[in-house]
């Protein structure tokens, strides 16, 4: 009997082609332990979680008026046992049930693997404050190496925002009438209700992202939406109204892609530009969009790794504002 998570990585699971770090539609239930064994350490950004939309979902999302709709056209009984509704909306635990809305393993990766090692700072009785770098630096190398995504990791932990908000699914769209993706940019929704920025307080205080992280969350968050735009589209069989959108959706990233290179003059936003300009926007295309994707995907990590520590104030202008109000977790 195939399980339900099965199907939740076969609807999203090929979005994420070509790529070897564990992701959204890449989470295994089954080593899921769920948000309250994070909370028990990071308890100030649990606190702020809970004040989130990414929280609220679990209670609220299934009983809202337009979610109903979708559901009834789709067919779906249930919002909360619907693989392709809890493949976003929802944490899915080893019980193949939904334990709660989108959260820290659904950004960070399923935890079992990796929560002790990140717990242990050099043994049962040494203190944060104690640990020595060694220790550190290797606690760090071996919580990825299981399957943490840690914050820095900008990419990957922004690859899982931009899988579910592009809302790649044609026949969700075109049947359940779903909207065909959010206006979502990475700077002014991440910037809002949680932010991210408890790391360097010691979970004391929200703080708001510096400008350098800023500049980067915002290349990234351009880059990501037009490699996601590209694996949204390589799905598209027909000429259908989700096929349109998805294409403008990929047009205006591949736009804001261009003047970020203009601004920046850099290869690998150069060639992810010209990828992006190449492709073919078409049905029946999925063999060669994909491939355009992961390419872009290789640039955009490249891009990462050269500029970590760059000085990136020539996009300060391309910046939107923050949208408090939209910001998630």
């Amino acid at each position: 009997m195939v399980s339900k998570y099965a199907v939740i990585a076969a609807v999203l699971g090929c979005f994420t082609l070509g790529l070897t770090t564990n992701v959204f539609a890449g989470i295994d239930p089954q080593n899921v332990v769920g948000p309250e064994k994070c909370i028990e350490c990071h308890k100030g950004a649990g606190r702020a979680w809970q004040g989130t939309h990414h929280f609220a979902t679990f209670t609220k999302m299934h009983k809202e008026d337009k979610a109903k709709t979708i559901a009834d056209k789709m067919g779906v009984k249930s919002i909360k046992s619907e693989p392709t509704c809890m493949g976003c909306h929802y944490t899915v635990d080893s019980t193949e049930k939904a334990i709660s809305g989108i959260s820290c393993e659904s950004c960070h990766g399923a935890a079992k693997g990796w929560v002790k090692i990140h717990n242990d700072f050099g043994g049962k009785n040494v203190k944060r404050d104690a640990e020595t770098p060694d220790h550190k630096s290797k606690r760090i190398a071996d919580s990825v190496a299981a399957g943490m995504i840690r914050p820095e990791d900008i990419y990957h932990v922004a690859q899982n925002c931009y899988q579910c908000h592009t809302v790649p699914n044609e026949k969700l769209v075109e049947k359940g009438g779903h909207t065909a993706g959010s206006d979502f940019e990475l700077v002014s929704w991440s910037q809002g209700e949680v932010r991210h920025g408890f790391q360097k307080s010691n979970d004391k205080s929200n703080d708001e992202a510096t400008p350098e992280r800023k500049r980067i969350l915002y290349v990234v968050g351009r880059v990501l939406d037009l490699e996601y735009g590209l694996r949204g589209v390589a799905e598209v069989t027909g000429a259908t109204g989700y096929a349109v959108k998805m294409a403008k959706r990929t047009k205006q990233a591949l736009g804001h892609v261009d003047a970020i290179n203009k601004a920046l003059k850099d290869a690998d936003l150069g060639e992810i530009y010209a990828i992006g300009k190449g492709a073919a926007l078409k049905p029946n295309n999925k063999a060669a969009l994909t491939s355009a994707a992961d390419s872009i995907s290789q640039h955009a990590q490249a891009f990462l790794s050269k500029n970590a520590t760059a000085n990136l104030s020539a996009v300060d202008s391309l910046i939107p504002g923050t949208t408090k109000g939209k910001a998630t977790q």
